[in-house]
Formats: C-alpha cells, sequence, structure tokens
C-alpha cells in the first residue's frame, strides 16, 4: 500500500527581515528583526507535515549547493524525518535564496529571489520506478527554468515528470509562483491534464483562466468558482483549489464545490504571511492522504495558513495536528464574500 508525500521543486532559505515601513525608492527602512527559515514549495509543504506529525513517510527531490544554506536545508531535513537521499548537492552552484521583507504592521511581504541550483533541475533528476508514496508535490512552475523548457514534445518539461509520476501509480498536486509573468498560459496550463490536485491562488488562477475574480470586497464567489471549474475544464483531473486570503474553494472534476472561510487571526498576532498558502496546501494533502471528505481537508489547511501567520517565516507558526486546528476553531472562521 502507498503512503507518504514526495515533494519536488524548489528548495530556498529565506533570509526574513521584519521592517517597519515599505519605503519608497531610495528612501530608508529599519530592519526589526531577522529569521531565517525555510521557503519554496516542497521544503515548505514538507516541513509543514513534519510539524503537523503527519503519520506517513516525507521525501523530498532536488538540488542544493554546496554552501552554508544548502548544509542547513540538509540538516534541517534531518532533524524533521525528512528523507534527502534525492536532495542532491551540486558543485560550483549556490543553494537558491530569497530575502523576504516583511512590513511590521501589515504582515505583506515582498521577495527578491536568487534561482541558484533550483534553476538546473530537470526531468533526469525523477526516477519513479522505486516510489512507495502516495502523493507527488511540484512546486512551483514559473521558477523551475529546467523544468518549465520546452521537451521533444513542445511541452513543458514538467508534464513528462508529472506523466511519469501518474504512470508509476503517484498521485500529483502541482502548485505554482504569483510571478509577474505572461508564460502562465504556456508554462501552466499544458500540465494541468496531468495534475490530480492543483493549488491556485486568485491572481494565479486569473492569469491561467483569463477570468477576473476580484479581490477584498470586489471578489465574487460566482467568479471565484468559474475560476475553479475552468481550471478543471482545462484539464485538472481531481480537484481544483483556488485560495484568497478571505477563504479557499476546492472544485472537482466530479462537479464537487466545497467553500472554506480562513481563520479570523487578530491582526496584532500577524507576524508574517509568507508560507500561508503553502501551509494551506499542506493542510489539505494530509487530508487526500488521509482520504479525508475534502470539506474536512480544507478546515485543516485553513487552520495551519492560519498558525503560520503567527511567526514571520514560513513554518516555524505551525502547530501539531489537534493543536492547529483548536487554534483556528476557537479563534472562529471568517465570512465568505
Amino acid at each position: 500500500m502507498r503512503s507518504g508525500i514526495l515533494a519536488a521543486g524548489n528548495w530556498i532559505r529565506d533570509h526574513v527581515k521584519t521592517v517597519d515601513a515599505w519605503p519608497a525608492e531610495e528612501a530608508l527602512a529599519n530592519i526589526l528583526e531577522h529569521a531565517e527559515g525555510n521557503g519554496g514549495g516542497p521544503y515548505n509543504v514538507l516541513m509543514d507535515l513534519a510539524k503537523l506529525r503527519a503519520p506517513f513517510r516525507l521525501a523530498g527531490i532536488g538540488l542544493v549547493g554546496d554552501d552554508d544554506d544548502g548544509r542547513s536545508i540538509l540538516a534541517d531535513c534531518r532533524v524533521h524525518g525528512i528523507d534527502t537521499v534525492s536532495l542532491w548537492t551540486v558543485d560550483g552552484l549556490w543553494t537558491s535564496y530569497t530575502d523576504v521583507m516583511t512590513v511590521r504592521g501589515t504582515g505583506r511581504r515582498t521577495f527578491f529571489h536568487d534561482r541558484g541550483a533550483n534553476a538546473r533541475l530537470g526531468p533526469q533528476h525523477f526516477d519513479f520506478t522505486e516510489s512507495r508514496e502516495r502523493i507527488f508535490y511540484l512546486g512551483y512552475l514559473l521558477l523551475l527554468d529546467g523544468l518549465e523548457a520546452p521537451g521533444p514534445d513542445g511541452a513543458p518539461n514538467a508534464r513528462d515528470v508529472l506523466r511519469r509520476a501518474r504512470a508509476a501509480g503517484l498521485l500529483t498536486s502541482v502548485d505554482c509562483v504569483s510571478a509577474a509573468s505572461g508564460r502562465f498560459r504556456t508554462t501552466v496550463a499544458p500540465v494541468l491534464p496531468e495534475v490530480d490536485v492543483l493549488f491556485a491562488n486568485d491572481y494565479e488562477t486569473e492569469q491561467i483562466t483569463g477570468l477576473s475574480l476580484g479581490r477584498g470586497a470586489l471578489l465574487r464567489r460566482g467568479a471565484v468558482e468559474a475560476g475553479g471549474r475552468a481550471l478543471i475544464a482545462m484539464g485538472v483531473r481531481g480537484w481544483a483549489v483556488v485560495h484568497f486570503p478571505e477563504g479557499a474553494c476546492a472544485c472537482s472534476a466530479k462537479g464537487a464545490v466545497v467553500w472554506q472561510p480562513s481563520v479570523r487571526v487578530p491582526p496584532e498576532q500577524i507576524l508574517g504571511s509568507a508560507g500561508a498558502g503553502d501551509a494551506l496546501a499542506a493542510g489539505i494533502l494530509f487530508g487526500v492522504h488521509e482520504d479525508w471528505p475534502m470539506e474536512r481537508s480544507l478546515e485543516l489547511g485553513a487552520c495551519a495558513a492560519a498558525a503560520s501567520l503567527l511567526h514571520p517565516t514560513c513554518s516555524e507558526g505551525l502547530l501539531p495536528l489537534e493543536d492547529c486546528l483548536a487554534f483556528g476553531r476557537d479563534r472562529g472562521f471568517a465570512s465568505l464574500p
């Protein structure tokens, strides 16, 4: 019986700086705090699952450099029980890193990213013949040059990797990044027929589908649902999860639609929103792995995302499963637009 989550893609070391305000160009902001932490889809999701105390195998695929950041990633994974056999150190390259600037008063963050070794990750690094995990997660598309390059059939290499994972018996899950790019339709859309669970925020959904969802008070439930259904129509095989600050909507290929509002976290408790989307994904994938109904999986995802807000780094705020759920339920859930 298959068990576990195998996560591949961006392995990033985050250098998080909390600032007093976001400055105008050529102006000054004061750094109030500095922290180091995990970053990138697979690293964040696996760390979140470890902190939720997932009762199944966690393993990673990716590339790091022979430097302090790379060694920190490998050591961090070992401490948290994440298998690093397929997390390779590449000589002559540096580990990908991100400078994350988080504004103290709002929790909003801005990213300055260096692709580093992640850009070299390609189809040759994937071999699923011995994989016994249940789910294969890949993130983030639009930050993985080698997997976004066209393969022999003209489609992104990521499609072949996902196809091979499915052929080997794994469920597939994909997340992308909110890059200011016109490549969503050429890079993300072609892989959707090989994806069982897709995560896309409101901006990414708009970029992939061409639909407008709105923001904040202007966000429309009907438009969000239409975005999720459009992703299914473009090929997503199981669930398309569209998430936004106020909540999430999961649309299935069988026609189901499930809504989940976000947790009411007091603004004074929010120390950073970096990694909240990955925490949501981790909670949902936990539930998918355990064959929970999507309603229960979405609730855990929302509670995990809320807990992640309690620390400036991506995963330090996460709590064990029952504590995480209690945290969210105690504070209550917001009203969806």
